[in-house]
């Protein structure tokens, strides 16, 4: 067998050869292409990662309502001759037109809160990065925030730590970028420059100017508007009146900004730095103002105002105009609260009061009460309180206004008995002296305040002719007893427990005599004549005014009325409120107490000289005001005795000396078409001048 040697020599042809790698060389690029491909997967698994987290929690976002972004002047209250007498809100703030934004002032805010922010969409992707690489440290989510970021969060979220996460950070950009597909950088501008907090309790860098230097912003120097553009990062801590060198470093700050970015150049910069920081700076001014002597009736004008725009007015920045006047305000205020006109003998006796113009009804003053806490706003009123008693003051109203209405009397020399008798229950009625006079004329019987001949008119009118009557008057006194003819003291229905809506008040009665005084006419009292919204859309009030009773007797109940101050003090305290030469009627209330309530006077006091009663009242009124008075203690059970009987009166007489400095000018009432003067009583007649008959007792 032949074998094939083979050759152990190397092919005769040359082999291609190729270069060998250092085994160090081939593990740096292998680890290099890990690592590539390491932070590659990394960027996309973190991009898909944030771009889920983005999703997740800009789901929950809140729906972007555009309104809420804008902001409200503060709602302010006027008087009756339109100027402001009251700001209210917490926050006060006064807008500014994009057209009234001077460039330096955006190019303030810019520069120091986001440069980019005309180039930008809501979100600024290279200033979220420096801040994402500025807070790796920290873990803070500050920074990086737009303008328009900025926005959302003063109108959605808050500046609290709580909403300083990623969660809102993300709703906040979600937001910003759905804003700025809606709005232009203009209106996202101004609405910015509305909304910030500027300290002290003013809302607005329109605000502040005004607050601050007493100018608008197109008047403030550079050094004026940097300090207001840095203070909304922290309003407090660079607040300029409480934290001076803080609010410097602020404002040097902005400036800076401003140079940095070609806004303003060296020099000014410069001569912004030197301006002392309080330069222009006016003395600090309360930021809400509700003046206290007006407290009471601004209280009521403000309900009024909720019942007629909604309970949301305040949040809308409305205008509320009243009907306040404010000079007879501040008199009222004046003679209650001092002892300059009426003499007081101590802070805790409690006073009330309303005044009504009787033409219109509206309500141009009212007292709520004396002394009243300096630090409370709308306090207790108890000018609209119906729990206490007018006693005697409601015998024109639940008595003999009904009588002469429905001809149970039809001559002021009509008579009545005053003599011993009872309730028809069968209690013993008694006058306040526990006398008896007789027969007396209708107009006697009532300016004496005759309690047995009041009784007597009540139960000839009944209970439902008097009902009517006060209805037509705006009083209700629920289930009515023979009591009423001398008390407001209501009977409640069964089951109801709100007394608010039964009884009388200074503020009903004023408005019920006003009827007396204006032919018949009565008006439901008010204190709004209209409210302004900022959208220039304006709600007028309508008062209601109805027919109550006849001219005629109105006429006749003022004439008996007016007798009430002629007498002489010993036999009514209703001459302490006369002005001479005024023409005025009215009517004195005292209520009482029960036999147990004067024991426990009696043994906490001991005797007291003359009557002792819980309220003394008074309701007068000329051709122009109808005002009611109502004195007493916070607890009944302090009683009224002595020269105080007489401080409602006194009240009275001192507000119509303020509102006529010169009453002889004052022109009576007419006597209207129906009412005849018969010797010295007046009589209602019918058309053809005939006196009409009494129409028989019920």
């Amino acid at each position: 067998m032949r074998y094939t040697k083979i050759s152990s020599k190397p092919n005769s042809k040359k082999q291609k050869k190729y270069p060998k790698r250092s085994s160090a060389k081939t593990k740096w690029w292998t680890a290099l292409k890990i690592f590539l491909i390491t932070i590659f997967s990394a960027i996309i698994l973190g991009l898909i990662a944030g771009g889920a987290v983005f999703v997740y929690f800009a789901k929950d976002a809140p729906k972007l309502e555009l309104n809420k972004l804008e902001s409200y002047p503060s709602p302010k209250m006027y008087d009756k001759s339109g100027t402001v007498i009251a700001t209210l809100g917490s926050e006060q703030r006064n807008l500014v037109q994009t057209d009234n934004i001077p460039v330096m002032l955006v190019n303030a805010v810019t520069s120091i809160e986001d440069h980019r922010f005309f180039n930008t969409r809501g979100v600024d992707p290279i200033r979220i990065a420096g801040a994402f690489l500025n807070n790796v440290k920290g873990g803070s989510l500050n920074g990086g925030s737009t303008l328009d970021m900025q926005l959302i969060k003063l109108s959605f979220f808050s500046t609290s730590t709580s909403d300083q996460t990623l969660r809102v950070k993300i709703q906040e950009a979600w937001m910003a970028l759905e804003l700025d597909q809606q709005w232009t950088k203009e209106q996202i501008f101004t609405a910015y420059v509305n909304k910030v907090n500027m300290a002290n309790g003013y809302y607005g860098m329109g605000t502040a100017a005004e607050a601050y230097y007493g100018k608008d912003l197109t008047k403030l120097s550079i050094a004026q508007l940097a300090l207001l553009a840095g203070m909304p990062q922290a309003p407090n801590t660079y607040n300029p009146y409480t934290n001076e060198k803080s609010a410097k470093w602020r404002r040097d700050l902005v400036i800076n900004a401003m140079k940095k970015y070609g806004k303003i150049t060296a020099s000014q910069a410069k001569q912004a730095i030197a301006t002392p920081v309080t330069d222009g700076l006016q003395p600090l001014k309360q930021s809400a103002t509700i003046p206290s002597f007006a407290d009471n009736f601004l209280k009521q004008a403000l309900a009024q105002a909720e019942q007629i725009g909604g309970k949301n007015i305040l949040s809308e920045g409305v205008k509320i105009y009243t009907t306040l006047d404010t000079s007879a305000q501040q008199n009222l205020y004046n003679i209650v609260n001092t002892n300059d006109y009426v003499p007081f003998s101590n802070d805790t006796m409690q006073v009330a009061s309303t005044l009504v113009n009787v033409q219109t009804g509206a309500v141009v003053a009212q007292i709520g009460g004396r002394k009243q806490p300096a630090d409370v706003t709308f306090g207790y009123n108890y000018a609209v309180q119906t729990d206490r008693d007018w006693g005697s003051a409601m015998k024109p109203l639940v008595d003999y206004g009904p009588a002469f209405e429905n001809n149970i009397y039809t001559s002021t020399g009509d008579y009545v008995t005053d003599s011993p008798t009872t309730y028809p229950d069968g209690t013993p009625l008694k006058n306040w002296d526990n006398n008896y006079m007789g027969t007396l004329t209708v107009k006697n019987a009532l300016d004496l305040s005759r309690n047995i001949p009041a009784v007597k008119t009540l139960i000839s009118v009944g209970f439902a002719k008097s009902e009517a009557f006060l209805k037509n008057v705006g009083i209700n006194l629920g289930n009515m007893q023979y009591s009423n003819a001398i008390s407001s003291y209501p009977t409640l229905p069964t089951g109801e427990k709100n007394i608010s809506q039964y009884g009388a008040s200074s503020e009903k009665m004023a408005a019920a005599y006003a009827a007396f005084s204006n032919n018949g006419i009565y008006t439901k009292p008010y204190y709004v004549t209209k409210l302004v919204f900022p959208d220039g859309r304006e709600v007028d009030y309508k008062p209601e005014r109805t027919r109550a009773m006849s001219a005629s007797t109105a006429y006749i109940m003022t004439n008996i009325l007016q007798g009430v101050l002629s007498l002489p003090l010993s036999q009514s305290v209703g001459s302490n409120a006369q002005v001479p030469g005024l023409p005025i009627a009215g009517k004195t209330g005292t209520s009482n107490y029960t036999d147990d309530e004067m024991t426990q006077i009696t043994e906490k006091y001991g005797t007291l000289p003359g009557m002792v009663s819980p309220d003394e009242n008074f309701v007068g009124y000329t051709p122009q005001y109808s005002m009611a008075v109502w004195t007493g203690y916070k607890s009944r059970l302090t009683p009224i005795y002595g020269q105080d009987t007489s401080i409602a009166t006194k009240v009275f007489k001192a507000m119509m000396t303020q509102l006529y400095p010169n009453p002889s000018s004052i022109t009576p009432w007419e006597m209207p078409d129906g009412v005849a003067q018969q010797g010295t009583n007046l009589v209602k007649t019918d058309t053809n001048g005939q006196t009409i008959p009494q129409s028989s007792s019920n």
